[in-house]
């Protein structure tokens, strides 16, 4: 027990090289980047909408595609004759806390490039998948809301669906596809390169020894 307890304090305590250093002020460059970028895009196709409707969700609004992003409001239309809810940036709470978490995300990279202490590129890492798999949740609870809680009087009653998170699926006469865009792809390399300034010093000797 002994031995693991030193081994623990061993790792926690490394000190970051040159390269682990770097790493990082890069990946707080990326997360840092990753506010501006889209995180999440839904493409709608029906026989009436032939080029399609786009909306994309950044970590701090919602966005339509098309001239003046009125597909927003063509895809609320469309709800409402199917009962469910409109779209609306104020529904989505999380937006509040997003670019703030990502703020957190870029000081903790750039205090833990500076210090140079391996606890503290492992307490972000961490940090960071808990908020990761939160963010993913409410998000599905979002989409599970939306899609469960329609209106029985619209005007085309529909089933109750959850629409995906990833990939496509047919709704009436609709094929909707969701997938990633830039910005949680940055969030994935932020992650990545997380772990590559992990790696790189998991040799380096404990401060002060």
């Amino acid at each position: 027990m002994t031995t693991l307890l030193d081994r623990e304090y061993s790792f926690f305590h490394k000190s970051l090289n040159m390269w682990s250093r770097l790493i990082l002020l890069l990946a707080a460059v990326i997360v840092a980047a990753a506010v501006f970028f889209p995180l999440w895009k839904l493409h709608l196709i029906a026989p009436q909408y032939a080029d399609g409707l786009d909306m994309q969700i950044y970590a701090y609004k919602i966005e339509g595609g098309g001239l003046n992003g009125n597909d927003l409001d063509e895809i609320n239309l469309l709800n409402h004759y199917i009962g469910m809810k409109s779209i609306e940036q104020a529904d989505f709470s999380e937006m509040q806390i997003l670019p703030f978490m990502f703020g957190v995300f870029f000081l903790l990279a750039m205090r833990a490039a500076v210090f140079g202490e391996m606890k503290a590129v492992v307490d972000l890492f961490m940090v960071a998948s808990y908020f990761g798999v939160f963010s993913i949740g409410a998000f599905y609870y979002r989409l599970y809301s939306y899609g469960h809680n329609l209106d029985p009087t619209a005007p085309m009653p529909t089933e109750p669906f959850t629409p995906l998170i990833f990939g496509t699926q047919k709704i009436a006469n609709f094929t909707q596809s969701s997938y990633p865009e830039l910005g949680t792809y940055l969030l994935w390399v932020f992650m990545a390169l997380l772990l590559a300034a992990i790696w790189f010093s998991r040799r380096a000797k404990v401060s002060g020894l």
